[in-house]
């Protein structure tokens, strides 16, 4: 199935227990799409959330608001089933809000080009947690909710790992060679993959991140800036060239391309709530769902499995980076724009 969005897109993200898929835009603009099996994709809201593009878009509450986050520093949240504005933060982060992740049923992180991680409490109504982790923009997060440990990758080469229970950047990694674009998790929680500008893949094992402990080149020249993980061994990637991957870790291999985009860089990709499609966006203002199981064919066992845990607990053991040097690299989303400054208690989710 393919959807037409007339602009492009920087992200989507699939509502947790229904055919409805949302999709940020350059515009500012947010849509909603429900989506069936054999017929067209119907829009069934086009909203005007920012009045500069529209970078990260999650589906919280149970799929009951979609938050928004965008270079105009703001957040908002919208009702998916009116349209209408539930709550907005004008300025949520001091830099543009380049990402968005669910934590908890009542949790969500966001991030911004400069590097600074906030964890919004919905329950709460405010900010709970903030980390100046890194100096260049977050680039995506992923969340170990047994060891209640987020990690965020950036445009500064480095790979770090905030201690929500202890309010701390924990560990931070060397500065690698290039930019950072992506994070999973793998192998039951004793691996954290990594994505990059250059193609290469970097694993680090777990409590030992200062430097990784393999690189995988085989997708070099193309810079891998959408990975999903789709079980304990396999993981899927979206590269500058349009070709979507399905890798092996450990042993590492491209297992084979299972699906082409386009010729533009793949911008995101995402899973269904059941798991039967793969969401893709591209340069192509083109929004792609495949069937899983027909692109995947061929590949070997479909199995499909939850994140595992870390197997780390929390201690102190991890590896400290308290001063590490500064990088900075552009961004291919970066702006100019900034917000003005944060000041005072954020009281974001009063009304949700």
């Amino acid at each position: 199935m393919e959807i037409s969005l007339g602009k492009l897109a920087f992200d989507i993200d699939f509502h947790p227990s229904d055919n409805l898929v949302a999709a940020g835009l350059i515009t500012g603009d947010l849509h909603l799409y429900r989506y069936t099996p054999d017929s067209t994709p119907v829009r069934m809201l086009e909203v005007h959330a920012h009045t500069e593009s529209c970078r990260a878009a999650r589906f919280i509450n149970g799929g009951r608001a979609i938050l928004t986050g965008s270079p105009d520093c703001s957040i908002l949240a919208t009702d998916v089933e009116t349209g209408s504005t539930i709550a907005r933060l004008d300025d949520a982060h001091e830099a543009a809000v380049n990402r968005l992740i669910n934590l908890t049923e009542s949790t969500v992180a966001s991030g911004d080009d400069e590097g600074c991680i906030k964890v919004w409490d919905t329950r709460e109504r405010s900010c709970c947690n903030s980390f100046n982790a890194h100096e260049d923009y977050i680039s995506d997060m992923t969340f170990v909710s047994d060891a209640m440990k987020l990690l965020a990758t950036s445009g500064d080469g480095t790979l770090s790992v905030c201690n929500l229970r202890r309010n701390k950047v924990q560990a931070q990694s060397e500065f690698s060679e290039d930019e950072l674009l992506s994070v999973v998790l793998m192998k039951n929680g004793r691996k954290v993959v990594c994505g990059s500008q250059t193609g290469v893949i970097l694993l680090y094992s777990w409590g030992c991140f200062k430097d990784c402990s393999d690189r995988f080149t085989d997708l070099s020249s193309n810079s891998i800036d959408a990975m999903l993980k789709l079980d304990e061994d396999r993981i899927i990637t979206g590269s500058e060239n349009g070709i979507i991957n399905l890798v092996g870790i450990l042993p590492n291999r491209v297992i084979q391309p299972i699906a082409e985009h386009s010729e533009y860089p793949v911008e995101c990709l995402a899973f269904s709530h059941d798991k039967k499609f793969l969401g893709s966006i591209a340069h192509d203002q083109m929004l792609k769902l495949w069937d899983l199981d027909n692109i995947l064919q061929g590949s070997g066992n479909t199995q499909r499995t939850e994140a595992g845990g870390a197997v780390d607990s929390d201690d102190d053991e991890m590896d400290l980076d308290d001063d590490p040097s500064k990088i900075n690299k552009g961004n291919k989303r970066k702006n100019a724009n900034n917000g003005n400054a944060l000041g005072g208690s954020n009281n974001f989710f009063a009304d949700l």
